[in-house]
This record gives C-alpha cells, sequence and structure tokens, in this order.
C-alpha cells in the first residue's frame, strides 16, 4: 500500500479568530480522508515547540490560523525555515493580502476596481470633517491588518466616524476609512496555481438584524442567507471571476483564495482577498465547492494535490 501523507493541520493560534480557526481545524481535521492521509493536530498557541521538533514527520501542514500570526505570512516564513511545504500562500502573498492598504495598492496597480479610502495612524492629526468631506458619510472604518471583520463599522455621522475609528485602533495601528459601497455582496472562491479555477459565485444577505456581513454574521449559523449560484447575469458572474483570478495573480497566491466584492449598479469593487479562507460548517468556501459537486473531503484532497505541487516547483 502506498505511504501515507503526513498532514498536520494547524488551527487555533493567537488573534481575535481564534475560536473560528478551532472550528475550521477540527472540519477539516474530520473531513481529511484516512486512507489517503495520517493527521495531527496542532495547535501553536501550546505545541508550536514539538510541531518543530516533529518537523521530519511531517510532509505537508494544511494552515488553518486565521487572522495575525497566522495568515499575514507569519507562520508560512517559519515553516519554509523548516522547509515543510504548506497549504496555501506563501510569505509575501499572505503579508499583502492580509494589509488592507497594500492589497488595494496591489489591486488598483492591475487595474481593479476598489472603493476610495483615507489610511489613518494612531498618534497622528486627523480631521473627522475633513474626512467627511473627502469620502462623504456614510463611510466604512477597518482595521488595516485585522480578519473576519473584527473592529470594522459602518458609521453615518461625525460621531459614529470618531467612537469606530477609537474602536478600529484598539485592533491595529492603522486605521483604514473607506467610502461606503452598498449594493450587492458577493464572494468568489479560486482554485490552482498557474491555472485558475473558479467556483460558483456566492451572494451574501445578512439577517436585517445585521447592518453588513459583520463576525457575527459570518460565524452564527443562520444569521446570513448565502445563495450559491448568486443570482446575478452571465456577463456580471463572468466579469466577477475574472476579478477573482485577477486579484489571486496580482497578490501571487497559491492554491487558493476567496475575494469578496460589492456589486453597486451593475458595477463591480473588490473589498479585500483572503488567502486563508473559512472552512467551518457556515463558511463560504465549502459551499461554493459542494455546489460545484465536491464533498470537503474532496476539495482537501485538491488543496492538497495543489499545495504539493507548488512545494515542488
Amino acid at each position: 500500500m502506498k505511504n501515507k501523507i503526513r498532514v498536520a493541520v494547524l488551527a487555533g493560534g493567537w488573534s481575535g479568530e481564534r475560536e473560528v480557526s478551532l472550528k475550521s481545524g477540527k472540519a477539516v481535521y474530520a473531513a481529511l480522508n484516512r486512507e489517503r492521509y495520517d493527521v495531527t493536530m496542532y495547535d501553536p498557541m501550546y505545541n508550536l515547540e514539538v510541531l518543530t521538533k516533529r518537523r521530519a514527520e511531517i510532509d505537508l501542514v494544511f494552515i488553518l490560523l486565521h487572522g495575525k500570526f497566522g495568515e499575514d505570512g507569519r507562520v508560512q516564513g517559519l515553516l519554509d525555515i523548516l522547509q515543510i511545504p504548506f497549504v496555501g500562500s506563501g510569505v509575501l502573498a499572505s503579508a499583502m493580502a492580509m494589509n488592507k492598504r497594500i492589497a488595494k495598492d496591489v489591486f488598483r496597480g492591475a487595474g481593479l476596481r476598489v472603493a476610495e479610502d483615507v489610511i489613518l495612524k494612531r498618534r497622528e492629526r486627523m480631521s473627522v470633517d475633513q474626512l467627511v468631506e473627502t469620502l462623504r458619510s456614510p463611510v466604512v472604518i477597518k482595521p488595516v491588518s485585522e480578519g473576519s471583520s473584527l473592529g470594522v463599522a459602518i458609521a453615518h455621522n461625525r460621531e459614529e466616524i470618531q467612537e469606530g475609528i477609537e474602536a478600529a485602533f484598539q485592533y491595529d495601528a492603522e486605521v483604514m476609512v473607506e467610502e461606503y459601497v452598498g449594493g450587492t455582496e458577493i464572494t468568489c472562491c479560486i482554485l490552482g496555481n498557474q491555472v485558475l479555477e473558479t467556483l460558483p459565485i456566492v451572494q451574501i444577505v445578512p439577517d436585517v438584524s445585521h447592518s453588513f456581513f459583520d463576525y457575527e454574521a459570518k460565524y452564527e449559523p443562520g444569521a446570513t442567507n448565502e445563495i450559491c449560484p448568486a443570482p446575478i447575469s452571465p456577463s456580471l458572474a463572468e466579469e466577477v471571476g475574472a476579478y477573482a483570478k485577477m486579484a489571486h495573480r496580482a497578490l501571487g497566491c497559491s492554491a487558493w483564495s476567496r475575494s469578496d466584492m460589492i456589486i453597486r449598479d451593475e458595477t463591480l469593487y473588490l473589498l479585500e482577498t483572503n488567502t486563508i479562507p473559512g472552512m467551518t460548517e457556515t463558511s463560504l468556501f465549502p459551499l461554493a465547492a459542494r455546489r460545484a459537486g465536491m464533498t470537503l473531503s474532496d476539495l482537501l484532497d485538491r488543496l492538497i494535490s495543489l499545495s504539493l505541487e507548488h512545494s515542488r516547483g
């Protein structure tokens, strides 16, 4: 019998998305085909040293660390030093995608449409009146390097803007204040390295109790209606797929990515690209894969195959 691939599932970690990461990790751990893989799960908060000592016993790491110290290139760099292949994007792509300011600069350079924004830095002087004059209201306020909509707010007046900025600075030293682009929120999942495949597009409709696709709307079962495939025109769906592929290539992503967008009056705006999409029971990537005819186990096989192919050059 062919030797099994020894897979280490990395989940948990130190970020504000720790609990979601653990759910993603447990879902992947359970779905990996034991006829093909020997699987061990590690939480780097507690057993990173064990992982390091056992590196010779690991063929591939499946990184499911969402947010800081996992999705931002730091763990990818450690695994490069340890010479352990891993699922997903490398150091540079991960770091650029995680930093919304840099990612948007890359997207603009690739000709992709994004919302206008102003970047604020902690302890720098800032005028709310000038922000409103530049971007109009409402605005969206985001920590520059955070995921799962942590610290994100939609602010409609000067008082809300001030409060939103102060709250966002609790998560990061840089804050992005962005023009609000209202419309239909969608996401497009990508599989591949050189040759890219789009999965069915998902439309995201948060419950009326949520003003946008926030942390609770993302992960609380039933809080969001996810329509797949999204009820959009074929021409617009083709443009969405092209945007997702261009974003994936512009950042230099590997194996998989998920790009979130807004459609306003048939015009597409790219919001951000995720290099380690969620894999929980409510996550969008597994939903899109199911609509494409893949079980979660099938999807994991594809991701592992793509990642081993990428690691071999």
